[in-house]
């Protein structure tokens, strides 16, 4: 009782902690510009900010839907193709073999190189939108998928399969769940980034989006609408990555419940 008590003392601190240093933050933001009279197309206030992103929410929430469903469900299927791709590579030898290095590789691929590519593909809808998320998505999970089913000791196999369970019970219940921490590990790699290449690709080609929103904010100079859709694309990823959290403690439980076998 008395160390959840200061466990949670200790994250209220920490949490007042970063909510002073955003507000000094922006306190010096505004004081600066304010003081050194910066151009309102060169930079902007917090207070300019808001008050550009009041004034145009009502063009800006349908692009911030639009960016938002790419995301999420690009997600979605980011990571159930992750986890496959994973399991398959880890179960078939030779295809890791072969293919693992090119798996590896490909997270160094420059979105905007092969981003034309799947325009000229699937066309400037939000579906091609969703797949190229979703493509970008999946290679950190698979990759930590990969790793984290490696690095599961043998034993929990040999104990499983001295239960009695068979080999495809023992990878899906007592592998994967072993492997779940990195395996989450890759998830909320690819939930830092989903949006920002939703968002990336909307901007290369769409009808629709935050994307084309700020091309459009870009284009006419209006820089405070600049920094509202970066605002908006980091509350999609605040948002996203709580969602993940949230998922992982559910099913996994809190990270001090793990128990090390070999200490």
């Amino acid at each position: 009782m008395q160390d959840s008590a200061r466990s949670l003392s200790n994250r209220a601190r920490d949490y007042a902690a970063t909510a002073i240093a955003v507000v000094v933050l922006l306190a010096v933001w505004e004081a600066w510009v304010r003081l050194a009279d910066v151009p309102l197309s060169m930079f902007s206030s917090p207070t300019q900010i808001v008050k550009a992103t009041w004034d145009s929410w009502p063009t800006l929430w349908p692009a911030t839907q639009v960016t938002a469903y790419e995301g999420f469900v690009g997600f979605a299927f980011a990571v159930a193709a992750g986890v496959l791709i994973g399991v398959a590579f880890y179960c078939f030898r030779t295809l890791n073999a072969a293919l693992y290095p090119l798996l590896y590789a490909a997270q160094t691929l420059p979105l905007i190189t092969v981003a034309p590519l799947f325009l000229i593909w699937f066309g400037f809808e939000v579906s091609g939108k969703i797949i190229i998320t979703a493509f970008w998505g999946l290679f950190p999970i698979a990759v930590q998928t990969i790793r984290g089913l490696k690095a599961v000791p043998q034993f929990y196999s040999d104990v499983a399969l001295t239960c009695g369970a068979t080999p495809t019970w023992t990878l899906w219940n007592v592998k994967l769940r072993v492997a779940a921490r990195q395996i989450f590990g890759g998830v909320r790699i690819s939930a830092a980034y989903i949006f920002a290449t939703a968002t990336t690709a909307e901007y290369l080609g769409a009808r629709k989006g935050i994307g084309i929103w700020l091309m459009a904010a870009y284009n006419s100079f209006q820089t405070p609408l600049i920094f509202s859709a970066t605002i908006v694309i980091i509350v999609l990823t605040v948002l996203l990555m709580g969602i993940v959290n949230v998922c992982e403690r559910v099913l996994l439980g809190p990270v001090d419940e793990d128990d090390d076998p070999d200490a």
